[in-house]
């Protein structure tokens, strides 16, 4: 669980902080409102302490504005007022509970776990898996009566997963939920620790897996042994199968999206038709025109990322108008337009989404005749969760390819019973520009050899003798290159809806994905998340995507950061100043999905990340 304390009084921070952290809670201290609430929109937080004297923004004005936002953890309120009147704000701004200070802390720690279990769907106090029990009311795990010695970060890592069972948590979901920011370690600090849980799970007897590796994903939780099914077998001809269940995923997805926001776009309607009200009467101000005209521009982005490309093109055509000095000319041609957008967003979204095929493992294919080898290799692989195919000749291997292209091939260079070898098939494999990486697998060391596999285009050269677990090794390397690696994105829009689309449309990529809507805490968010790429709509209020831009390119620690822009606006002047700001590319709204994942995969590429 993960905790927020925002208290300006260093003292009673480092105290409570502390406390929480000695019954393993995960605690991030503040002392002021607004960065409070920039990471309360960048991290998911289980409860908020909130003191109610800050700096800035007070602590009820806070609490207000996170339930205005939609938030729903518990907020605690701490205060040195004894007060009725105090502690009825509190609770009417949406606060759930209230202390006045000086507090006993076994008291707050109480009041925390009563306020963590009405926040959360999940009330057990013992968590049960098989024979191995978590008992958070004493921190003590048991597997068949005998106690487990775990560390603190191992103890949360496993109640993580005990409460989440059908989830899957990448490295830096895990990362966020189990370390402050203060201390927050590399990504393999996760793997360290899961590798260290297993282990001592083994140690106490455990004999069946517990947490799963979700290759180019992440971990998840498997059901006890009791409770487990046989995997059907799958072969290489359900991926069309796979892409199609993914593809109906996504657009099920967006589907829902569009009706949780459809009453926000009828409300931009009503705008519209104030506004040819308006014109009707000659009452039309400016304050109005601009509002309307924002949302207009909002429309034109996000109606396309729907499936309205129609939609899209009528806002656009509507934001036009509300541009021009002589708009009290065109109040017939606007209520036309209005009218027709309505007709527009009666109808059902028509979606097609280009998503990622998210196979369970990676698919290997071995070219050798050396049976004894490939049996080893084989019995490794189970517990890395990927696929061997088997050829034991190069036409066999020939074959394979050709129905079924693997994610990677080991190939041997010297086969019994002919005089072909394994550089043929690796040379035909170069010309024709065969993306699949290649790893050499011989008995052949020679630096001849090497420099011939080398300049074929082989990823790897393997000499034997060699372990089949450093195989399998260097072959998971390869493919952490070719795959995405949670890559971070930052997303800074001023339109909500195309921050939801966009967010759903690359986090089934593997994407760790934030996104801002106020471009006025962008610096806050940048310098906390650390993305591997931003994406910015060119056109904000207060400070457009190439204020924004220019400024990264600004700040020599974010001289490399790729950035994608946003921008409604494709002229030639248009997108001078989006690369004269420093921007690496851009797409044009409304956003057409297979071309912005294709440009984000492309910038990942270049840095390594995918």
């Amino acid at each position: 669980m993960k905790i927020l304390v925002v208290e300006d009084d260093q003292r009673t921070a480092s105290m409570v902080s502390e406390v929480l952290r000695s019954h393993n809670y995960i605690v991030d201290t503040i002392a002021e409102s607004q960065t409070a609430l920039q990471l309360v929109r960048t991290f998911a937080y289980d409860l908020i302490i909130l003191d109610i004297i800050l700096p800035g923004l007070d602590g009820i004005s806070l609490c207000r504005q996170l339930r205005a936002s939609g938030y729903q953890m518990p907020i605690l309120l701490l205060t040195v007022k004894d007060s009725s009147t105090d502690k009825v704000m509190g609770l009417d701004a949406g606060a759930d509970d209230y202390m006045v200070k000086p507090f006993d802390v076994s008291e707050l720690i109480a009041r925390v776990r009563a306020l963590l279990r009405r926040g959360s769907n999940i009330l057990a106090t013992v968590l049960i898996w098989g024979k191995l029990q978590l008992d958070t009311s004493s921190s003590k795990v048991i597997y068949e009566g005998r106690l487990l010695r775990l560390t603190a970060t191992e103890y949360r890592l496993l109640q993580l997963f005990l409460r989440n069972p059908q989830r899957i948590f990448s490295r830096s979901m895990i990362l966020d939920r189990l370390w402050s920011i203060a201390e927050y370690p590399g990504e393999d600090a996760v793997t360290t620790h899961i590798k260290k849980l297993r282990q001592k799970l083994k140690a106490a007897g455990m004999t069946a897996d517990l947490i799963e590796t979700i290759y180019g994903l992440g971990y998840r939780l498997l059901p006890p042994p009791d409770q487990r099914t046989p995997a059907p077998e799958r072969s290489l001809s359900s991926s069309d199968a796979d892409r199609q269940q993914a593809e109906n995923m996504v657009i099920e997805s967006v589907n829902n999206i569009w009706q949780r926001n459809k009453e926000s776009f009828t409300s931009q309607l009503a705008l519209f038709e104030q506004v040819v009200a308006a014109l009707m009467t000659d009452t039309l101000n400016e304050q109005i025109q601009h509002a309307a005209k924002l949302e207009a521009h909002k429309m034109a982005g996000s109606l396309g990322s729907f499936g309205f490309n129609e939609g899209s093109r009528l806002a656009r055509e509507i934001e036009e108008l509300l541009e021009t000095e002589a708009i009290g000319q065109q109040s017939t041609q606007l209520q036309q337009l209005v009218s027709l957008l309505q007709q527009e967003l009666e109808k059902t979204p028509t979606l097609s989404a280009v998503v990622p095929v998210l196979e369970q493992s990676a698919v290997i294919l071995i070219i050798d005749d050396d049976r004894l080898l490939v049996e080893q290799i084989m019995q490794s692989a189970i517990a890395l969760n990927l696929r061997l195919v088997v050829a034991n000749s190069l036409a066999a291997g020939r074959e394979a390819i050709a129905q079924n292209p693997p994610d990677a091939i080991l190939l041997n260079l010297i086969f019994a019973n002919t005089n072909e070898n394994g550089l043929t098939l690796l040379t035909e494999l170069a010309q024709s520009k065969s993306s699949i990486p290649v790893l050499v697998l011989t008995i052949r060391g020679s630096l001849l050899d090497r420099v011939e596999v080398a300049r074929l285009g082989a990823r790897a050269f393997l000499h034997k003798p060699i372990a089949p677990e450093q195989i399998l090794k260097a072959v998971t390397q390869i493919l952490n290159q070719a795959t995405v690696n949670e890559a971070r994105v930052l997303i800074v829009d001023d339109d909500s809806q195309v921050l939801t689309t966009l967010s759903d449309l690359l986090q089934p990529w593997g994407l760790d994905v934030t996104t801002l809507e106020d471009p006025q805490y962008f610096w806050e968010v940048l310098t906390t998340t650390v993305p591997d790429l931003l994406i910015l709509d060119a056109s904000m209020p207060t400070f457009s995507g190439i204020d924004l831009c220019q400024v990264v390119r600004q700040d020599p620690h974010w001289g490399d950061l790729p950035i994608v822009v946003l921008t409604s606006d494709t002229n030639a002047d248009t997108i001078r100043q989006v690369f004269a700001a420093g921007a690496d590319d851009y797409v044009g709204k409304p956003i057409v999905e297979p071309e912005l994942i294709t440009r984000i995969i492309s910038r990942l590429k270049r840095i390594q990340l995918w």
